[in-house]
């Protein structure tokens, strides 16, 4: 049976990815430092044999004394917009000394790779969709700087060793991501919406509204981070991850608050934070020719299930 670690296995999309590679016969090893993460995202998960928990920061340690490890998925990073101000220093060590932590123990034990980055690094985009190729607008010292500049400093990290050490790696860029298990209090668009329209709370929307946002959903994703991982001729490959239907933000808001019947009220801030992008949406084409991979559930239905999650905590 081949083994699979997992940093970050505890968080929203890590604990789905372990619970697909259980799924597909894997030996999963989870290492979580709990800090965003929750030990609730995998409690059904640690009955499976073929599981293990370890609690440990990735930017200490990733030695799980387990050989062989065949593969890797470096997921350990806090990712939402509440964490850039409450976790800023720890956010800079996962994706720095977590990330070459990582790289290292791959470069050792000769595990395929799969490093996770974010559309962050293309920063607010003067190009739209943006493409593998785009070299961002980003704001090196800023709010945002602490997640946007240490995931591409991950991303060099990993073309270092690539081209030092010949390591198999691959990078993916993941656009914004909805579903179960996502923080309540994560500062989303989606987790914050569908529980103040739960709530029946003001929708608090940034700006005007205007802004745009591609969504998509968990299951989606998973699917897209195991074609990157498991497909033929991916080394060394960068692989934009998300749903290129592309919606303003206000839109959202008006459909959440439609789905769930909720007496909301959309209450718009008037001004917009600082260096948050104005327009976000990914180009696909090269994950659709080399994984073959495109989302398959729409903004309604997944919203439809993120809103049933939340009804039932």
């Amino acid at each position: 049976m081949q083994s699979v670690l997992v940093t970050g296995g505890a968080g929203f999309i890590g604990s789905h990815l372990c619970e697909r590679l259980l799924e597909e016969g894997y030996k999963v090893i989870c290492l979580d430092n709990l800090l965003t993460g929750s030990k609730k995202n995998i409690e059904k998960l640690e009955s499976n044999r073929n599981f293990e928990f370890i609690e440990k920061d990735a930017s200490q340690s990733v030695n799980v004394n387990y050989e062989p490890l065949d593969y890797i998925f470096h997921l350990a990073s806090p990712a939402s917009p509440v964490d850039f101000k409450n976790y800023s220093e720890e956010i800079l060590l996962a994706n720095s000394l977590g990330t070459l932590n990582v790289l290292k123990t791959a470069k050792e034990m000769r595990s395929k790779t799969l490093i996770t980055s974010t559309s962050e690094v293309y920063g607010d985009p003067l190009e739209h969709p943006q493409k593998e190729t785009y070299f961002g607008n980003v704001n090196t010292f800023g709010p945002r700087s602490c997640y946007d500049e240490s995931k591409r400093f991950a991303e060099a990290a990993t073309y270092v060793y690539i081209r030092k050490y010949d390591i198999d790696a691959r990078i993916i860029r993941i656009f914004n991501t909805y579903g179960p298990r996502m923080r309540k209090d994560d500062g989303r668009v989606i987790s914050n919406f569908v529980n103040n329209a739960l709530e029946n709370q003001p929708l608090e929307v940034d700006g005007d509204g205007t802004q745009t946002r591609s969504f998509c959903y968990i299951s989606d994703m998973v699917e897209g981070i195991m074609r990157a991982m498991f497909s033929d001729n991916t080394k060394g490959q960068i692989f934009n991850l998300g749903n290129p239907d592309e919606y303003l933000v206000k839109d959202v808001a008006d459909k959440i608050i439609s789905l769930t019947t909720s007496k909301s009220s959309i209450k718009y801030s008037g001004t917009f934070r600082k260096d948050d992008p104005m327009r976000r949406r990914p180009d696909i084409s090269k994950a659709k020719e080399v994984l073959k991979w495109e989302p398959k559930i729409n903004l309604e239905e997944g919203l439809k299930k993120t809103i049933d999650y939340y009804k039932n905590q």
